[in-house]
């Protein structure tokens, strides 16, 4: 197909639509006969949002349905021989979202109608989990084969309000007695799949259902969600070079800009790099690299979690350890929101210690460093986000001229814009204020970093040079520069490649802002 009249399936999540559509399909159906004859009744997987959980469920619905029509010429067709149909009954809960109680049974009561209107409804049953026993029994009964259950996104409801004392445990009531007949059903059940984003323990589907397989972090599935650098290469050569030629670079030119974009997700360890395939499949429909994922929504839960957590920035921008256990736990238990930032695609597994049994973690791609950063801003600095882009775009473009003293006029004359916050009056406050604006001009940061004589307030990357910067609150900038030369701090950094430029700055309490800088 001429890759200028490709269709790209954006926002399409069945797979029956995307096969008869002759959308670009990146072909996953190994994974789905692999799960199909694994020997497991209930899977789960978690991946974050927008990365394809919704169409592998559409492509197991499809699958159990025995639609062999639809899949071929896919990897599957080569290894099912029988194609038998099974009951399907398939519930998208990313439908109940930001629900109270009451629109949240309004919804499961929706769901469940439709399939009353195939299978009937019996007589007595009324509450949602007497209902969905009924429907599993009947659509046995009636078509002489065990039921598959597909449950797309079955923590949808909770994720918004995981912070919440008051309507978590309600809305957690509400789904506990919609999933509790699994169990009783057993018998009836070929097949179980859930997808989510974070495991709740009082739900009855990880409280009962002991015996359910957790993929999410199994080498055998780590690409099962999300499009490999090899599938790219392989099945998408005429979208890299549609892309490249509007883009007017090299093929290869414009696969490093989309690895540094997209790229950099692992999902356990050992794994292949995984692109985010919403935002891959954005760029080259759009013809043009930008923040595709991020810009979609960025979960309010998250900034709570954040909060509850108290949480840095600049832990947020940088590495940290966890063990494996540490993924497994439910989340009214996490300790930490590090598993929770990994769920949700904000953190990803940098590096894996199969001897410890530990993963180092961190932000994958600049897409989602420079949308947190943004995300973050009005907590730190302002609520006004054109302000705070003008104003960023400005020292942008100062740095890319490689004008660091334009960048700090820029960043002073901001700062003296931005009304006054309560708890500001220490040099940690304003030490995050300039990560999270340096992280938004796509510069590489990072915070207090040791070298052999002591630790300095912050690094900073850029294509021309490596900034080394000291800050100071109420004290002039000389100081802060000679702080830099008294612990020889350039020493660490000598075999950067790249000219090594120091940077004092001084902080006016009173004004909140810039007092003043030296550059040496």
């Amino acid at each position: 197909m001429n890759p200028t009249t490709r269709l790209y399936p954006i926002g399409i999540q069945t797979f029956e639509k995307l096969r008869k559509g002759n959308y670009l399909y990146i072909d996953k159906t190994e994974y789905v006969y692999r799960m199909a004859h694994s020997g497991a009744q209930y899977m789960f997987l978690s991946r974050p949002r927008r990365f394809g959980k919704s169409l592998l469920a559409s492509t197991l619905h499809s699958y159990f349905e025995g639609r062999k029509d639809l899949f071929q010429g896919l990897a599957i067709e080569q290894l099912e021989t029988e194609w038998v149909p099974y009951p399907v009954l398939h519930f998208d809960m990313s439908t109940a979202k930001h629900a109270d109680k009451e629109r949240l049974e309004q919804e499961l009561n929706l769901k469940l109608l439709g399939y009353e209107q195939i299978y009937g409804q019996g007589k007595g049953e009324v509450n949602a989990n007497q209902r969905l026993q009924g429907l599993i029994r009947r659509a046995y009964a009636q078509s002489g084969r065990q039921v598959v259950i597909l449950i797309d996104e079955y923590d949808a409801p909770l994720l918004d309000v995981m912070h919440e004392n008051e309507n978590l445990p309600a809305l957690r009531d509400v789904m506990r007695n919609f999933y509790s007949p699994l169990k009783a059903c057993d018998p009836y059940l070929r097949f179980v799949f859930l997808t989510g984003i974070t495991k709740f323990s009082q739900l009855s589907i990880f409280s009962e259902l002991n015996n359910i397989k957790n993929i999410s972090m199994e080498e055998a599935f780590a690409a099962i969600c999300g499009i490999t650098e090899e599938e790219m290469r392989q099945q998408m050569k005429p979208d890299i070079g549609a892309l490249a030629a509007k883009l007017q670079a090299s093929p290869e030119e414009t696969i490093a800009k989309l690895k540094e974009n997209y790229d950099g997700y692992h999902f356990t360890w050992p794994s292949p790099d995984i692109y985010n395939p919403f935002s891959l499949l954005n760029a080259f429909s759009s013809g043009k690299v930008s923040p595709y994922w991020f810009g979609s929504g960025t979960p309010t839960y998250l900034i709570e979690m954040l909060r509850k957590f108290g949480m840095t920035v600049s832990q947020l921008g940088g590495e940290v350890k966890a063990l494996a256990s540490d993924f497994d736990k439910p989340t009214e238990r996490l300790g930490s929101i590090i598993p929770l930032l990994y769920q949700s695609g904000y953190f990803t597994i940098k590096r894996g210690n199969p001897l410890f049994d530990s993963y180092i973690l961190g932000i994958p791609n600049r897409e989602v460093r420079t949308g947190l950063m943004r995300s973050l801003v009005p907590y730190y600095l302002t609520p006004e986000t054109q302000q705070t882009s003008s104003a960023v775009l400005d020292m942008a473009e100062s740095l890319y001229n490689n004008d660091m003293d334009a960048t700090l006029r820029h960043l002073q004359q901001f700062l003296s814009t931005v009304p006054y916050c309560d708890n500001t009056d220490y040099e940690g406050h304003y030490q995050q204020v300039l990560y999270i604006i340096f992280s938004l001009l796509g510069s590489y940061v990072d915070i207090e970093v040791r070298t052999p004589r002591g630790r300095i307030d912050m690094v900073m990357r850029t294509p021309h040079a490596l900034y080394l910067i000291e800050l100071k609150l109420d004290k002039d900038a000389d100081t802060a520069l000679q702080q830099i030369d008294l612990k020889n701090y350039p020493e660490r950094f000598a075999r950067c490649n790249l000219p090594i430029v120091k940077v004092g700055i001084s902080f006016d309490r009173q004004k909140h802002t810039l007092a003043g800088w030296k550059i040496g």
